[in-house]
């Protein structure tokens, strides 16, 4: 399983939502990077650098999703609402990065953001629990996409891997994560952030 750091070198700083936020981020696209390559393991091949960014793609808007759902109730809804924001903002960053060495020079973060606003707004609409997280439609919902962005001659084997064998250790990873991170957002500074260059994660 991918090593991810759940907490600080320096334990005793404040820091502020966006910097937790990165941090997350960076661990989510560890845990989702590894799990598009068990499913390349598992004899459901991707093609293409770009293609596998859409099946990661996927993996990180069901995280983001799952992230929103754990804060939710554990932070002031304006204090979730940025933290979220950021996070997105972060992995957008990440996609572009890889999309802009896949793909070459253009702007990605717009088409990323556009899949997570449709993702949480599906997502939304289905069961979730603190204890055990996630309800069988949500993790159906995204085993079809899952699905759909491979496109593999036998993908239809793929929703019941994802729902059965990597969903549950992306559930785990993140819990861990957001675990470790739990005084660091307690403790965020939640004054007034900057505006980031490329404004914030859902704007329109």
């Amino acid at each position: 399983m991918a090593r991810l750091k759940a907490k600080w070198n320096q334990k005793n700083r404040t820091r502020t939502p966006e910097q937790i936020a990165s941090a997350v981020g960076f661990n989510i696209w560890l845990l989702t990077a590894e799990t598009c390559l068990n499913l390349e393991n598992e004899g459901f091949e991707t093609h293409t650098q770009s293609q596998r960014l859409d099946v990661i793609s996927e993996f990180l808007a069901f995280s983001l999703h799952l992230v929103d759902r754990m804060t939710f109730g554990e932070l002031e809804e304006e204090e979730r609402v940025r933290f979220i924001n950021a996070l997105g903002v972060s992995l957008a960053t990440t996609v572009h990065s890889n999309r802009v060495d896949a793909e070459g020079a253009g702007e990605y973060r717009t088409q990323f953001v556009a899949l997570l606003n449709t993702r949480m707004d599906e997502y939304s609409e289905c069961s979730y629990e603190p204890e055990s997280g996630p309800g069988f439609s949500l993790k159906r919902i995204l085993g079809n996409h899952v699905m759909h962005a491979m496109g593999a001659k036998d993908n239809k084997w793929i929703p019941d891997y994802v729902i059965d064998a990597e969903s549950p250790k992306i559930i785990k990873g993140i819990k861990h994560v957001m675990l470790g991170m739990g005084d660091s957002m307690q403790q965020a500074d939640y004054g007034m952030p900057e505006i980031p260059h490329g404004g914030t994660w859902g704007d329109g």
